[in-house]
């Protein structure tokens, strides 16, 4: 049986969504102060994941809520980016679910749900170690003039 005629399309959109997340998180420092690591990435996806440090909790012990959406927001963007056409959060919601504390490995997976014209919308779920819902993620994204990467 022959492969399906997109395979090798599809290989060179990986090949583009992972060189533009590395030029994007070299140049990232939120994401590398947090410890944030790349796991995946694809058109219009990614998947990242953080440990909570004791530097990242509020006072009551937990994980900041900032922290959680800086993790989130991170693999939005990369998610967005991921096609080589720059893009920037036009807007974004987050829902806490539950906490997460010191020690917590968080992963955050965004995955586009629509992509329009200019416009796009990328839902985050993010998780820790047992796959226990940490918090939801929705952001609005918007293409502006340019490429990431020049080809």
């Amino acid at each position: 049986m022959d492969p399906p005629l997109n395979v090798p399309h599809r290989e060179n959109e990986t090949v583009l969504a992972e060189a533009v997340t590395n030029w994007m998180f070299t140049r990232d420092y939120v994401s590398q102060g947090l410890g944030i690591q790349i796991v995946e990435v694809g058109p219009g996806y990614s998947k990242l994941e953080m440990r909570v440090r004791p530097s990242m909790t509020n006072g009551h012990g937990i994980c900041h809520g900032g922290v959680i959406f800086s993790l989130a927001d991170s693999a939005f963007a990369f998610a967005c980016n991921s096609r080589n056409q720059k893009t920037v959060a036009a807007g974004c919601s987050i829902d806490f679910l539950s906490s997460a504390r010191v020690g917590d490995e968080l992963c955050a997976e965004a995955m586009e749900q629509s992509l329009q014209s200019r416009t796009g919308i990328y839902d985050v779920v993010v998780t820790d170690q047992s796959g226990k819902r940490v918090a939801l993620f929705r952001g609005r994204s918007h293409r502006v003039e340019g490429e990431v990467l020049k080809e």
